[in-house]
């Protein structure tokens, strides 16, 4: 994944950002400073989450710890139909997509902690984040989706993907020496 030189907040950087980001959204208005911040931790958030799928199997990896299961169940009950592995931004923001995932995601309110906060989402599990693989999301609905593709197992193509070039590098490596 490409660096876009968010990385240059740097400790006390990423730390300012937090207590800000924070604050309530009504406080800030189209600050660039914010919007920078909020992105690099977007970035970051994504970047660490790919690394984690690219690195297990994903079929066992819990998110959120406890929630998972009623996080799952629920989104199964309001979306029982919906294909995971794969969306498009119209199924998670269109004004009729709004009107179905409004009441799955406040019903986390106060059950998962930042459920409301803009996270970055692959829509396509078997890519990586890119511009044009990636919206944003409020955390719950990232949560819904991913939990998903990781129990249905849409997430494993990211993991053999990976292991296989780790393969094709380490077999390279032992013929070098």
């Amino acid at each position: 994944m490409a660096d876009f030189g968010l990385g240059s907040l740097g400790p006390a950087g990423s730390l300012a950002a937090a207590g800000a980001l924070s604050q309530s959204a009504e406080k800030y208005v189209n600050n660039p400073d914010l919007e920078l911040a909020w992105a690099s931790k977007a970035f970051q958030h994504a970047e660490v989450y790919f690394n984690l799928i690219s690195a297990v199997d994903t079929t066992c990896l819990k998110l959120t710890g406890k929630m998972d299961e009623e996080i799952y169940t629920e989104f199964r009950n309001y979306f029982p139909d919906m294909n995971v592995a794969a969306v498009t931004e119209d199924e998670l923001k269109s004004q009729e997509a709004k009107s179905k995932w409004r009441p799955f995601c406040n019903q986390f309110e106060g059950k998962v902690e930042d459920f409301n906060y803009g996270t970055l989402l692959r829509l396509r599990s078997d890519q990586d984040y890119s511009e044009e693989n990636s919206c944003i999301v409020p955390r719950i609905q990232f949560y819904a989706m991913e939990i998903a593709r990781n129990r249905e197992g849409h997430n494993l193509a990211v993991w053999k993907k990976t292991k296989e070039e780790k393969g094709t590098t380490e077999d390279i490596a032992q013929e070098q020496s």
